[in-house]
């Protein structure tokens, strides 16, 4: 191990440990901390004072070792290759002695240190760390051991491979000579420590070294060992390695499978609740994992009770019962997470969710875990699982009188988990679970509602089906009625049950509520005076919803009356920065789309509050302060959204409100955005502008967005192939329909149909039978410049891709070609030759070059033949 060589200067150390010290204090001046930090983090050594202080410090000064730790760590991890050779080196020397400390807050520190620096510069440039973990944990003193596992944990975490790595000098990897002592460690007769051991090796299931391959025997017989650990820690993690096992390698368990089923039935009813949903979430896994069922049949009797029982409400839950809630207040009844329009606008992030709703969206617990469990088993078992569940369904369906709601609860939501999995053999009773069901919405208890509504849901593809016979089409009235009510409920978690019922329904029903549109509607637009931000979010879904699902029958007065006016007064009290504009945005979109030329009366405002938005935001990314905002690319997103879906709506009749923007320019800088989902919804409005519009009478959004998709596609390449085929087909019909066209629009598509062959050939390539001729034909009316050598590039591409799509077309492609004056691009000029080279050897095959060459103007065979050597 290197010597440390380094020594702190007192009056730097002095005002370093002056600022950790600021940093404990919830009254020090931030901003002058931070001004303190910045001047301190300009020395070279800065993060050597941090490990020095991290690893000497005494008396007053060791509550600030911590502190200084983890700003160490965060150094290290940001920008560790930026860090001088010889303080790391000061580092590594200074904190390896550190692992076993008596202070627990220090050595975990100094692991998490550890671990950091492994990640960053791999063993390969740390061995002596192997070595150092080694002899603590062979150590036999509890504070070594510990921060030696509490390190490999951390390191096993974040980079498992590293474990499983060559590394020089050493004879084998490292988790060969860790993996036998972290087993041992199993039995120790310290709870941490065989949590600390059994989190490691768990890190390694997916991974599956050699070495745990080869101790997997003595792995399974640990973890059957501390089946019933004393500590809930131990217990979780067992539970966690057998779900994991079942996923990645079910083939070591099938031998202990019986035994394995039968100790996860009884983790599923452990007395804490993490170990039971960590178990839960196994027979998901079986499931999964495509095992013989026969293994789990025996078994389901005793698996749907405890499953039924999990799904029960906990004590705590039941003042959410009575009277309304903070609508910000963390979210425990809701079982799926609350469906949403088929969003476009934004992302995997999830973005979109308030930082308060995170709890209501993303949360997961035993009672949602054994749902699931029911809903798959219900896929895998069907029916066969009914005579066993429905008898505990319908005793717990009569226990709300006793008090015992959360029980009837349960049940309606059981009753929705395996709507899909057993409905063949559900279908026959349809009508008496749906009865009771619109019965249960009108329960006292909002849980008891909310789950109702859900429910419900989940039967709406059958509740339609049987819609068409007269019992059926009553039924669906009382449904759609009793939804309807629920949306207006006192209780705000029933409100969004309904409303996502509702939406599903929707779906489902699609034209069939047509006859319909005016109470829907009427319900809709009171909830949207009522509702307030969270469920507004839900309303708009429906509402966007159901213009997808009736289309053009939305387009009446009496309808447009009743909905536009109420969304048209919220679109304008929300403000630029306001992210509730992203779901009325949308919920506009599927309005303009389902309305067409309808909307029109509302567009004007609509799109150039969306330009503005575009515009805005563009400028914030690199000045927020002129733009008054910062940044925000869903604002971007959600405007072209929106815009694309008023292209496709009023088609041609946009015309006029593109013609007086900035559109194309806006547009070109969104498609060369470096966020790909900007880029995404700026070539899909672009699409969008050149299929709607009729390309003689609405010339210049035509022409502009033509000109504007080729100049793209040959920045972003690939990334334009959503989007090709729908260009195309709307490029074809100008090129072959060229009297009274304008010429620049005729130029401008057959440049771009070249591009978009250059740059995706194989998407294009295949069509070009169909429009070969044609286009040659407009090719051979542009000037030479770069333009028209992207076209030919385009050209040559297609032709090597599909030489027989052009055979037909031969004499028209050599006119294109014979058109240049001068091909300045040595390489365009070279490929153009082998492609004219290729053809020859091709038609002479069946001695039919002659005719196919002899077809051309003498002077045309002449030029190309003294050009192109033929």
């Amino acid at each position: 191990m290197a010597t440390a060589v380094w020594q702190p200067q007192a009056a730097e150390l002095k005002e370093i440990c002056g600022l950790l010290e600021q940093y404990r204090l919830p009254t020090a001046d931030q901003s002058r901390v931070w001004q303190q930090h910045q001047r301190c983090s300009q020395l070279p050594d800065f993060n050597n004072y941090l490990a020095f202080i991290l690893c000497h410090a005494e008396g007053d000064a060791v509550n600030i070792r911590q502190a200084a730790g983890l700003l160490l760590k965060n150094n290290l991890k940001s920008s560790y290759h930026l860090v001088h050779p010889l303080h790391i080196q000061y580092i590594k020397a200074e904190v390896l002695p550190c692992l076993g400390s008596p202070d627990l807050g220090v050595r975990s520190t100094v692991g998490t240190i550890v671990s950091v620096m492994v990640q960053q510069g791999g063993f390969q440039g740390w061995p002596e760390v192997l070595q150092a973990l080694i002899q603590c944990l062979d150590s036999h003193d509890y504070n070594h051991m510990e921060g030696a596992l509490g390190a490999l944990f951390k390191i096993s975490e974040e980079m498992p491979e590293l474990m499983d790595m060559d590394v020089a000098g050493l004879s084998e990897r490292p988790i060969t000579g860790f993996l036998p002592r972290l087993l041992k460690f199993l039995s120790s007769e310290h709870a941490v420590l065989r949590r600390l051991a059994l989190g490691a090796i768990n890190q390694f299931i997916v991974l599956m070294p050699t070495a745990l391959f080869i101790h997997m025997d003595n792995y399974l017989q640990s973890l059957f060992s501390l089946a019933n650990d004393n500590s809930a820690d131990v217990r979780k993690l067992v539970c966690a390695a057998l779900v994991q096992l079942l996923e990645i390698q079910p083939h070591v368990l099938e031998p202990h499978m019986q035994n394995v089923i039968e100790y996860m039935l009884q983790a599923n009813n452990d007395t804490d609740t993490e170990v039971a949903l960590e178990a839960c979430e196994f027979w998901s896994a079986y499931c999964e994992a495509q095992l013989p069922p026969e293994l789990l049949r025996g078994f389901l009797p005793r698996l749907i009770d405890i499953l039924l029982d999990n799904m029960v409400y906990a004590e705590d839950d039941e003042a959410l019962q009575d009277g309304d809630e903070d609508e910000n207040a963390p979210d425990r009844d809701q079982d799926i997470k609350p469906r949403f329009h088929q969003s476009r606008c934004h992302g995997s992030d999830g973005a979109e969710v308030d930082e308060d709703d995170d709890d209501i969206i993303n949360s997961w617990n035993l009672r949602k875990c054994s749902a699931a469990g029911l809903d798959i088993l219900s896929t895998v078992f069907g029916d066969e699982i009914l005579p066993v569940l429905m008898p505990l369904v319908q005793v717990r369906l009569g226990l709300s009188k006793d008090g015992r709601w959360e029980e009837k609860e349960a049940a309606i939501l059981a009753l929705g988990a395996v709507a899909e999995g057993c409905i063949s053999g559900l279908l026959p009773h349809l009508a008496q679970i749906v009865t009771y069901l619109i019965s249960f919405m009108e329960d006292s208890r909002p849980l008891v509602r909310s789950i109702s509504c859900w429910t419900l849901s989940r039967y709406s593809k059958w509740i339609v089906q049987v819609a068409q016979s007269p019992e059926g089409q009553s039924q669906f009235d009382a449904v759609l009625t009793g939804l309807l009510k629920r949306i207006l409920d006192s209780n705000k978690r029933v409100q969004e049950a309904a409303c996502s019922a509702f939406a599903t329904l929707e779906e489902e029903a699609a034209e069939d509520l047509a006859p319909r549109l005016e109470p829907i509607l009427q319900h809709l637009m009171y909830a949207f005076g009522i509702y307030q931000r969270r469920n507004l979010r839900i309303l708009y879904d429906a509402i966007g919803t159901l213009a997808d699902a009736v289309g053009s029958e939305l387009n009446d007065p009496k309808y447009l009356e009743i909905l536009m006016h109420p969304l048209i007064s919220k679109w304008q009290q929300l403000p630029d920065t306001d992210r509730d504009l992203f779901p009325l945005l949308e919920c506009f979109t599927s309005i303009a789309q389902a309305l067409g030329p309808g909307f029109t009366q509302y567009a004007e405002p609509v799109f150039l509050r969306c330009i503005n938005l575009i515009r805005t935001h563009q400028v914030a990314k690199t000045d927020p302060q002129r733009a008054g905002v910062n940044y925000d690319k869903e604002f971007i997103v959600c405007s072209l959204d929106l815009l694309s879906g008023l292209a496709e709506g009023l088609g041609s009749s946009i015309e006029s409100l593109v013609g007086r923007s900035d559109l194309r320019d806006l547009l070109l800088q969104c498609c060369a955005d470096e966020a790909p989902d900007v880029r995404q919804s700026a070539l899909a409005l672009l699409g969008d502008l050149v299929k709607g519009q009729d390309a003689k009478e609405n010339v210049s959004v035509a022409n502009n967005a033509c000109w504007a998709i080729g100049e793209v596609a040959i920045k972003v390449r690939k990334e334009v192939s959503p989007i090709v085929m729908t260009v195309i087909s709307s490029l074809v019909p100008i090129l072959s329909n060229i009297e009274g066209l304008n010429k620049s629009l005729l130029e401008n598509s057959a440049i771009t149909l070249g591009r978009l062959g250059w740059v995706c050939p194989e998407l294009v390539a295949p069509h070009m039978e169909h429009f070969m001729q044609a286009w040659c034909r407009a090719l051979c009316m542009i000037r030479d410049d770069f333009e028209k050598e992207d076209a030919f590039r385009g050209l040559c591409a297609m032709v090597r891709l599909n030489p027989g799509g052009a055979v037909n077309s031969f004499v028209s492609m050599c006119e294109a070609i014979g058109s240049w004056h001068e091909i300045r691009s040595q390489e365009l000029s070279s490929e153009i030759t082998q492609v004219l080279l290729g053809y020859k050897q091709m038609l002479s095959q069946n001695n039919s070059w002659g005719q196919y060459f002899g077809a051309l103007d003498g002077k045309l065979r002449e030029k190309l033949a003294k050009i192109y050597s033929l």
